[in-house]
């Protein structure tokens, strides 16, 4: 196994771990770190998809990443100021 098959296999890991944490209501997801955590994981699965190129696999991450964004953005930006 090379180094981006298991950076592969962690960002899916990080992405199930998130989603599970939502689903036991661990982690919310309007809590800045659920989209983090799927930013990291599809950011890890691309790193894999450079050395094993699949087209339809690289669009789905570009579009995890955007909507990770997208949830980090709002999260930060409707969090209470001090």
């Amino acid at each position: 196994m090379h180094w981006y098959d298991v950076a592969g296999f962690v960002g899916a890991a990080a992405i199930v771990a998130a989603y599970f944490a939502n689903q036991q209501r661990w982690l919310r997801s309007e809590d800045w770190r659920y989209p983090f955590a799927n930013l990291v994981g599809a950011a890890l699965i691309l790193v894999s998809l450079w050395f094993e190129w699949n087209f339809p696999s690289v669009v789905i991450e570009i579009f995890w990443i955007t909507i990770s964004l997208y949830g980090m953005a709002k999260s930060w930006t409707s969090r209470p100021s001090p």
